[in-house]
């Protein structure tokens, strides 16, 4: 029976595989765009775009909130409930502003003459980095819930799974968009 046990222990929890499974699928997804992007740069008629500055006061937003993310998921583990609450909602509110600075760069680019038709890394910078706020917002979505879980009820029985999930999801959204503003920088 100890041995069930301990091989059970070593499984992989089903929510995480199938998150690590999505996980491989957006990056896998990402890795096409930016490629197409490499190979369209090439061609005649590329035009760049700068990189409005609002991607960098994201870019700021969005890593302190995987810190705070991290904090969150520790107080939770710690069974800190009053911290982890305002960690969590900390969280969420970066999140939210994260995508608010993306908007506003999105409409600096498009202010100043960057649109969806011609050649040029605009298109795909429209593209990409609205793909990336898309999967940021899922993640706000998930912060939420489990942001309304921690004010609603009485936590009896810490599971960390969710919260482990969430956590991970998060600083995965983090890194992609600290891959995407790299790349954007560098492959000019």
């Amino acid at each position: 029976m100890d041995f069930v046990s301990s091989e059970q222990r070593n499984k992989i929890h089903p929510h995480k595989f199938m998150m690590w499974i999505a996980i491989g699928s957006i990056i896998m997804m990402f890795a096409g765009l930016t490629s197409a992007y490499v190979v369209k740069s090439s061609q005649a008629g590329w035009e760049e775009v700068e990189i409005p500055r609002q991607f960098w006061f994201s870019t700021t937003t969005i890593l302190l909130s995987s810190v705070t993310m991290h904090m969150a998921l520790r107080s939770f583990k710690q069974r800190e409930m009053n911290k982890y609450r305002v960690l969590i909602s900390l969280t969420t509110v970066l999140g939210i502003l994260f995508l608010f600075l993306q908007w506003s760069g999105f409409l600096w680019l498009w202010n100043s003459g960057v649109r969806f038709t011609g050649s040029g890394a605009g298109q795909f910078l429209y593209v990409i980095a609205g793909l990336h706020a898309v999967h940021v917002f899922g993640g706000i979505i998930a912060l939420l819930v489990q942001a309304i879980k921690a004010y609603s009820a009485q936590t009896k029985h810490y599971n960390t799974i969710p919260i482990e999930i969430v956590s991970t999801y998060w600083h995965f959204v983090d890194l992609l968009w600290l891959y995407l503003l790299t790349f954007f920088i560098l492959i000019r």
